[in-house]
């Protein structure tokens, strides 16, 4: 299975995709609709216009992944973009939400922070 790390984006793209395409479509609307790259590691996702079916795009470095995943019940709801553009980054706990059939519109994400010890160092000290 592939591994998504911290560096990794993960890309949605909003309206309807064709579900029928196989590798060279959704590599295509990378290139063209999201205007990204579709070998840089990133995670791509689509749906289709009935939102009952989602693909996940995916270069691991060794070959292309498309994931999809039909719904069997239900309809997922699949956020819009507030601008012009064809495509929102997500968080990862957002794909997880999105995943999982959270509607990602009525939640919110709460401001939090990590304490830090006093014995860490200045300099090693981050606030999330």
């Amino acid at each position: 299975m592939f591994g998504v790390g911290a560096a990794t984006r993960i890309y949605l793209a909003t309206g309807a995709t064709d579900m029928r395409k196989g590798f060279n479509g959704p590599y295509g609307l990378v290139c063209d609709q999201l205007l990204c790259d579709p070998l840089s590691g990133h995670l791509f996702l689509f749906s289709n216009a009935q939102r009952n079916g989602l693909k996940i795009l995916f270069w691991d470095h060794s070959g292309l992944w498309v994931c999809a995943k039909n719904l069997e019940k239900g309809l997922s709801h699949w956020p819009e973009s507030d601008t012009a553009e064809n495509k929102i980054v997500l968080s990862h706990e957002e794909l997880a939400l999105l995943l999982g059939g959270i509607d990602l519109d009525k939640t919110k994400q709460r401001r939090w922070h990590r304490r830090v010890s006093s014995e860490e160092p200045e300099t090693t000290r981050k606030t999330l």
